[in-house]
């Protein structure tokens, strides 16, 4: 195959799809998104037989446990595939909404319309099902999307591409608006990352290595986070059986996630009271827990914690815990040490509540509640395209507004400038 010329006929096609995409009702694309909603409901078992030979793939490749999680599609992920389709499909369509308008001095109306972005080219690694949230949220949005999945999941992503393909036609709009790249040659990365002609941003999303490479070599505007080095914070203040159930939950409901725990700090006014309790709940699920000084002094079986640790992400059943001062050494470790993606501050205290929220710098900032909900469905976005730890052009769980722009409007009646 040429690579780079069937990447041109791709992004030719792309182009063209966005400008029908770009003018379609919002009838016809949530006819679309219910369509595909139906489509992988009736072809369940086509899924789960193409997605075991990917799974059977990457064991034999010696694919690593928590890639292989993402890579599995089980009944209830392609249930939550199903819901999110639904759910972006019952969501308020952005594009045509006109916001502050306003008359000005001159008699003129100005305001601001939201438009797509036109084209956005997606590249992940292993989640089958980014390929559905993907597609749901780029076509609600108006835009025209091109998916490039990781090889390990080539026949889940072409098993749901012809999902996505049959409820396009349905609708009456054009395929080409979602389309999967076929081949899994690497040169296909490098072309799409580089086709401003055809292609107006890239969200990528995957390992760290991955996001470095896009980052580097797009000549595209790039949607991204690096890595998701998560915390939590115990205050002094905190209701003890609150912090143990979140700080359990944020790092054991799933290891392989961006959003998962991976350093857990805790007052020291608190520290012997709480540590032993989730010293119990982390040993019995498995979790290696590696603590400072002060960590060890209460917990005999927790291992040394290196410089290393605090900026690590594990997406592994390990644990760095470190005891803080107060508040403020927690703020100062996170703003160091943190991707700025997520962080969560037990406490009930609303005061230290209201500092950690303006203070810590991160795209999601919680107060008792577990790191794990920081995800685009969780927030009512349906699905999400990405978390985006910049803070340009959107920051956080990218939904459906983080995929369209604004333009300015004038309004007028044969005004002209004196």
């Amino acid at each position: 195959m040429d690579v780079k010329a069937y990447m041109a006929n791709v992004g030719q096609q792309a182009r063209a799809a966005s400008r029908d995409m770009g003018k379609a009702s919002t009838g016809k694309k949530n006819q679309a998104l219910l369509e595909m909603a139906e489509a992988i409901e009736a072809g369940r078992a086509i899924l789960m037989a193409e997605n075991q030979k990917d799974l059977d793939n990457g064991a034999a490749n010696g694919l690593e446990p928590a890639l292989l999680d993402r890579l599995e599609l089980t009944p209830g992920r392609i249930d939550t595939m199903i819901e999110g389709l639904q759910q972006v499909a019952a969501l308020p369509d952005p594009v045509g909404e006109i916001t502050d308008l306003n008359y000005r001095p001159s008699g003129i109306q100005v305001g601001k319309m939201r438009v797509p972005l036109g084209v956005i080219g997606i590249i992940y690694e292993s989640r089958p099902n980014v390929t559905v949230e993907a597609a749901s949220l780029c076509l609600k949005s108006g835009n025209a999307t091109v998916l490039r999945g990781g090889s390990e999941a080539i026949h889940s992503n072409q098993a749901i591409a012809l999902c996505i393909n049959e409820g396009l036609k349905k609708a009456g709009l054009p395929v080409a608006a979602v389309q999967v790249i076929e081949t899994t040659d690497r040169a296909a990365v490098g072309e799409l990352i580089t086709m401003p002609e055809y292609v107006d941003v890239i969200v990528p999303r995957g390992g760290k290595g991955l996001i470095e490479r896009i980052s580097n070599d797009a000549k595209v505007p790039v949607i991204k986070h690096l890595d998701g080095i998560c915390h939590v914070y115990i205050d002094g203040s905190a209701d003890l059986d609150k912090a143990v159930s979140v700080a359990v939950n944020a790092k054991t409901q799933r290891y392989g996630t961006c959003n998962t725990l991976e350093t857990l700090l805790v007052a020291e006014s608190v520290a012997a009271d709480v540590l032993p309790r989730l010293a119990q709940e982390y040993q019995a699920k498995g979790v290696e827990l590696r603590g400072c000084e002060k960590v060890q002094a209460i917990i005999s079986s927790a291992n040394a914690a290196t410089e290393e640790d605090w900026g690590t992400e594990y997406l592994a059943p390990v644990l760095a815990i470190k005891v803080v001062a107060d508040i403020d050494e927690a703020i100062a470790h996170i703003n160091q040490y943190s991707s700025q993606h997520t962080e969560s501050i037990i406490t009930e205290s609303y005061t230290l509540a209201n500092r950690f929220l303006r203070e810590v710098d991160s795209s999601s900032v919680m107060v008792n509640a577990s790191t794990r909900f920081a995800d685009g469905f969780e927030y009512g976005l349906g699905a999400e395209i990405g978390i985006s730890t910049d803070k340009l052009h959107a920051r956080g769980p990218v939904g459906l507004e983080g995929l369209t722009s604004q333009k300015f409007i004038v309004l007028g009646d044969g005004h002209i400038r004196g």
